[in-house]
């Protein structure tokens, strides 16, 4: 059985390499997992396929760009902080973080959160 830390580095890879199938395999069938989007609370895939989908449509998009900026793991759990760029301005990017967990060498749960800016977290009405 692949270790959480392996399965999390070829996850990441299919993103950094824009390589859709090598998530094929990583995906557990019960795997649950919240986007950062929309907010606040994101969108819900529930289920191997969907969750596989979601993420491989995102990975084999090559006009954006993840960057891992750190990655921990600990026992089933791991957490992983990004840039994922969209553009090519130098603020052409949203920093953010997933919660990942793995259990028999799949990823089963996947949390995103990110950072977004100040005046978009406040209401018009209270401007």
């Amino acid at each position: 059985m692949d270790d959480t830390g392996e399965i999390i580095r070829r996850f990441n890879d299919a993103f950094l390499r824009h390589d859709p199938e090598k998530l094929d395999d990583l995906i557990g069938e019960d795997c649950v997992m919240e986007a950062i989007q929309p907010a606040p609370d994101g969108a819900r895939y529930e289920g191997g396929a969907a969750c596989l989908a979601f993420w491989q449509a995102l990975a084999g998009d090559h006009t954006t760009q993840f960057e891992d900026e750190e990655i921990t793991v600990a026992g089933d759990r791991a957490t992983i902080r990004w840039r994922y760029r969209y553009g090519a301005g130098t603020g052409d990017y949203v920093r953010g973080v997933n919660l990942m967990r793995v259990r028999d060498g799949r990823i089963v749960e996947a949390l995103g959160y990110s950072k977004t800016p100040g005046e978009e977290a406040v209401p018009l009405a209270a401007r």
